[in-house]
């Protein structure tokens, strides 16, 4: 679990169709795969379907509650089955964030909002890859979640568990003995953030599923509106309602931006003027036209709501509301120069030697991701609206800033001077002693004999051994400011993965394995076609 260091400041993937015939174009192809075994290796082509089929089963490996019959990751059991039973609520399920086994509200809600995010902006590429369906069902076992916290207009449970009883155990989820009491907002608790983060999420969720299961996006824009209107009503930080949250997931941006982010996707999901209306006249007041941001977190939202709300400048009919969406688009243009070094002042993010985005030493890649998902969508925005970026530093095309996201992208997967991926479980090295109580513990499956507090950590958390689990698909905390990566267990800061960092990455890796089969089909055709010269 992270820290909150701010207080410190598979269906085969499917090519596109051409004219050529199948079997000459499948000929072609495998030329081309032999013949890129024997070119330069200094360009290193990863396998992004392979990426993103693990990305998503690590949602897999961090739930909570009663495993369904297709759970994949199979050295996990069932696991916190009474939660909420001591407040009479019904708590069971939802994510744990980390490598421990409390249920934080807000990361939690900003993990289905990025997954949901991602599944929006690459829809067709996610379903070409042939893994929509897990996709949706990593989304749905957040957003069950949440309709079960939201248990009336004006109380959402917050937590479950708590970080301080939690550290002092190092035990498997199903055989957990610590408290699991639960704390929630209310009218008289409030907490505007996270009211305002899960209302995103159920809002970006609901988009995705208006097709497929219309009562189910109904009935997530239903929780969505009242929550939004719960947390705009009753304002506060939840970590003052919620003090225990306080040493590990503090709202230190406050509750402004999670309700301008809330309007946002509310009005992306209902096309309702009123939610507009809200982002537009609150934008002064709370920030989201005068904060200049160079990280998007779940905490900080500012960036990710500026670069949405600029990308309404396109409609005519937001035509009337240009003056104050010009604002948002200059502080979203701010966060995007900044990542590409394009600002004046020193007002960049900095970088490591090999060219890593580097915001701070506690879990840097959770800011690696997020910057990523957000310089390529906003490429893609460029692209569509034939337009380009202007940094005090010069103008920028979209493919250049495709071509960076994608440098971060490659750099996780193991272009990097340690040689390693720090997505776990991709590629030949990876790190093996992951900061997790699950993963370094012989699973259930193999050992039903209880473990307890003390005897997870004489065991296992001092061992040398890698973990007995691999967590497939975990982005961990990643190497420092001069690159290097030390893999042990007890080095939490660099080997504990959290849920909000792979999240991001879905939509990516389907981005960018589309991009690659293109590419892979263009060179075909265009050898196809010299070779009929």
């Amino acid at each position: 679990m992270e820290k909150n260091t701010q207080q410190q400041l598979q269906k085969k993937h499917r090519f596109r169709t051409t004219k050529i015939p199948l079997l000459m174009q499948q000929h072609c192809c495998l030329f081309l795969f032999i013949f890129t075994i024997f070119t330069t290796t200094t360009s290193r082509a990863f396998d992004y379907g392979d990426a993103l089929s693990k990305s998503l089963l690590y949602f897999e490996a961090q739930r909570s509650g009663r495993l369904p019959y297709n759970q994949r990751v199979t050295w996990r059991g069932h696991s916190a089955l009474i939660d909420g039973l001591e407040q009479g609520v019904d708590l069971v399920g939802g994510y744990y964030d980390a490598g421990d086994h409390v249920k934080f509200g807000l990361p939690m809600a900003f993990t289905v909002t990025m997954l949901s995010w991602g599944a929006i902006e690459y829809l067709q590429e996610i379903e070409d890859a042939g893994e929509l369906e897990h996709t949706l069902e990593a989304i749905k076992w957040g957003t069950d979640y949440f309709i079960k916290a939201h248990t009336s207009p004006n109380v959402l449970w917050a937590e479950v568990g708590d970080g301080d009883t939690d550290h002092y155990c190092w035990q498997r989820p199903e055989d957990m003995t610590t408290s699991r009491r639960a704390f929630k907002i209310d009218e008289n608790n409030p907490g505007s953030d996270l009211a305002g983060e899960t209302s995103a999420a159920m809002a970006a969720a609901s988009i995705l599923f208006k097709k497929t299961n219309p009562h189910y996006s109904h009935l997530l824009l239903h929780h969505a509106q009242q929550l939004f209107e719960f947390g705009d009503k009753y304002r506060g930080k939840y970590d003052v309602s919620v003090g225990v949250v306080k040493s590990y997931y503090a709202s230190v941006s406050g509750y402004m931006d999670e309700l301008l982010w809330a309007a946002t996707w509310l009005y992306k999901a209902t096309d309702k003027e009123e939610y507009l209306e809200y982002v537009i006249k609150n934008g002064n007041l709370f920030g989201g036209t005068g904060w200049s941001i160079t990280e998007f977190t779940w905490d900080v939202k500012y960036a990710g709501l500026q670069l949405l709300a600029s990308q309404f400048l396109n409609q005519a009919k937001h035509k009337k509301h240009s003056d104050i969406l010009e604002q948002y688009r200059s502080k979203a243009e701010y966060y995007i120069c900044s990542c590409l070094n394009k600002n004046m002042n020193g007002s960049n993010v900095e970088r490591t030697p090999a060219g890593l985005l580097y915001i701070r030493q506690w879990n840097n890649m959770q800011h690696v991701s997020t910057a990523s998902f957000l310089l390529t969508t906003y490429s893609d925005f460029l692209k569509n609206t034939n337009q380009k970026l202007t940094c005090h530093e010069g103008t920028i095309d979209h493919e250049e800033i495709l071509t960076f996201a994608k440098s971060q992208i490659d750099y996780i997967l193991g272009s990097n001077p340690m040689n390693m991926s720090y997505l776990v479980g991709f590629g030949p090295s990876y790190p093996k002693r992951v900061h997790h109580r699950g993963a370094s513990i012989t699973s259930y499956k193999e050992n039903k004999g209880f473990i307890g507090c003390t005897q997870g950590y004489d065991n296992w958390y001092g061992s040398e051994d890698p973990n007995p689990n691999v967590l497939v698909g975990a982005l961990v905390g990643g190497p420092d400011w001069k690159d290097d990566f030390e893999d042990k267990r007890n080095n939490f800061m660099q080997t504990e993965a959290c849920t909000y960092n792979t999240a991001p990455l879905v939509g990516l890796f389907a981005k960018f394995l589309h991009i690659e089969n293109n590419k892979m089909v263009n060179d075909c055709n265009s050898l196809l076609v010299a070779s009929f010269k």
